[in-house]
């Protein structure tokens, strides 16, 4: 585990273009392997939507997402808008279609935005590191929510490649961060310990992306007026003293849910979460 960095220091550097393509390539090969899969649409419950095709800013290609207009929309009293990045699962964006999430924000006035990372669904193949597809992502929540208070919710890896984003970009007021590791390899190597080796040629053999990729060292950056953690109790890969680091460091809550695992906290505390992250957006403040 990497040592807590200081607070004063900056947030580490991109590295080079090639050193982000090489290291983007192992890292995928090290990832877990994920069937590429045809994504659903929203159900009827989450009528009406829109689906995007949200371009990629000096890459090429595109980003597949959905658009879910306030409950209120019509009547002009909307509260802001929420962009919501999935987990590392086949099944992408589409993972928010349940357990009651966009109902929530829909319903408290605001919009939503749900995009794919690239590789998913109908989005273009990787190119470097999955930040930048946040940082797309935001680029059309702020287009399509301009004027309005924009948040931020992401699950797993969705967190995870936000801190870069929000380390670095003003705009966002609350953030919202459930199941994140500080760092991807560690995650791989709590849940997956056999590729010990494999991880430590990461580590080793590209530093600079094994620094950027940890997001303890972007935590105390984030520019973000209110943020909340939370994970489960028996999370392998995520461990409590993880989520309460990266709190910590970011100064804001945090929630360890008893008896949950990886992705289960949404599961066995529902409403508390979504209680949690409504509130967070509401300290973010600007509506």
């Amino acid at each position: 585990m990497s040592a807590a960095p200081s607070p004063s220091a900056a947030p580490p550097e991109r590295p080079g273009k090639a050193m982000e393509w090489f290291s983007g390539q192992l890292f995928r090969a090290l990832a877990p392997r994920l069937p590429r899969v045809e994504m659903p649409r929203p159900p009827r419950a989450l009528e009406p939507y829109e689906l995007l095709t949200i371009p990629r800013k000096g890459r090429g290609g595109s980003l597949g997402g959905t658009w879910f207009p306030a409950a209120n929309a019509g009547s002009g009293e909307v509260r802001g808008a929420v962009l919501m990045m999935p987990p590392w699962m086949e099944w992408g964006r589409s993972y928010f279609h349940r357990r009651g999430r966009i109902v929530a924000l829909r319903e408290a006035g605001y919009h939503v935005l749900t995009a794919d990372f690239s590789g998913f669904g109908a989005s273009s193949p990787p190119q470097g590191f999955f930040d930048r597809d946040v940082a797309d992502a935001l680029a059309e929540l702020r287009r399509r929510g301009a004027g309005l208070p924009l948040h931020f919710w992401g699950v797993s890896s969705g967190g995870h490649w936000a801190h870069p984003v929000l380390s670095r970009e003003e705009g966002v007021l609350g953030a919202f961060f459930e199941d994140v590791s500080p760092h991807l390899i560690e995650w791989s190597r709590n849940t997956q310990p056999l590729g010990l080796p494999f991880y430590k040629i990461f580590q080793h053999v590209t530093r600079s992306s094994y620094r950027f990729m940890d997001m303890r060292r972007h935590a105390p950056h984030l520019r973000v007026q209110a943020k909340a953690y939370v994970s489960g109790e028996d999370d392998r890969g995520v461990r409590p003293d993880d989520t309460r680091a990266l709190a910590r460091l970011a100064g804001g809550e945090c929630l360890i849910v008893e008896g949950a695992d990886h992705l289960g906290s949404i599961r066995t505390a529902n409403q508390q979460i979504i209680d949690l992250a409504l509130d967070t957006f509401r300290r973010g403040g600007g509506a």
